[in-house]
């Protein structure tokens, strides 16, 4: 009788071991999805949205002008930097497009005070122009508005100006086991999806519950809350898959890593056998007594 509860107790933790053991299919990206959508071509469409600035951005304006500097007059010759070819007028932003990354230290120094803030009321007031609607709106359209804006001022074809954002900010926050992970990030690119900033930073660990990615995005109304499930390939058709400045991924730990023996399934039966081991040595203490 003693031998066969002793063998219940041990069968019970062996379920219970493999019953809280990290699976394959827990840790493994974008694996089939029938309700992956795809177009005529078997492609799956990009569903990247369009960011849109919002109040506390920083834009950084270049106007970039011929070799005499046509539009040298409009802007402080402060900051009119010469070079062999042309001259290029910074207006509020990194002369000749230097812009720094962040270091997880809370942005770009340089980036900031020399950046074109959107104030209170979604505006940015550009030096010799005024001030220039911004929230809500694209970068692209605010650069055809003061491109038209300059062009009043100088002839047409003798300056061109660029607006951009200091590249792609973004934020990973986890837990104590993805600290490697966690930080402000910034990404020189146009167009980034998740899976590609999270290969920038290593990728994830075990811990990280792949399918409960939470991802806050900001927009002009507020912020908005979504979940993704990195483990189906269906991922890739949320407007979410794709990252906008100032989104905030939050990597949420895997409750078997928990609650669980361990992450390994070696660890789950090193823990296994410890704590088996434990119980029979209590049980032999108490049977002595």
């Amino acid at each position: 009788m003693k031998k066969r509860y002793s063998f219940n107790i041990l069968l019970l933790l062996i379920l219970l071991g493999l019953s809280s053991c990290i699976s394959r299919k827990d840790i493994r990206y974008l694996q089939p999805s029938e309700s992956l959508t795809i177009n005529e071509e078997g492609l799956v469409p990009y569903n990247v949205p369009e960011y849109r600035v919002t109040k506390g951005d920083i834009l950084t304006l270049n106007v970039v002008t011929t070799p005499k500097g046509d539009a040298a007059q409009f802007y402080s010759s402060l900051n009119t930097s010469s070079s062999g070819t042309g001259t290029q007028q910074s207006a509020g932003g990194a002369a000749g497009g230097q812009s720094g990354g962040a270091g997880g230290n809370g942005g770009n120094a340089t980036f900031y005070f020399n950046g074109l803030k959107v104030d209170s009321n979604g505006e940015v007031n550009i030096f010799g122009i005024g001030y220039v609607k911004a929230e809500g709106r694209t970068v692209e359209d605010m650069t055809k508005e003061i491109q038209t804006r300059v062009n009043e001022n100088f002839l047409q074809g003798k300056s061109e100006v660029r607006l951009n954002l200091d590249g792609i900010r973004y934020y990973i926050l986890g837990d104590i086991e993805t600290t490697g992970v966690t930080g402000e990030k910034t990404a020189y690119v146009t167009q980034l999806n998740i899976m590609q900033a999270l290969a920038m930073n290593g990728g994830l660990n075990r811990t990280v519950d792949r399918k409960s990615i939470t991802i806050h995005r900001k927009y002009p109304e507020g912020i908005k809350t979504a979940k993704l499930d990195l483990t189906r390939e269906d991922a890739m058709n949320s407007p979410y898959y794709w990252l906008q400045n100032g989104d905030i991924i939050y990597l949420n730990t895997n409750g078997k890593s928990i609650n669980g023996f361990g992450k390994e399934p070696l660890q789950v039966l090193t823990t296994g056998v410890s704590l088996i081991t434990t119980v029979m040595s209590i049980y032999l203490i108490l049977k002595t007594l």
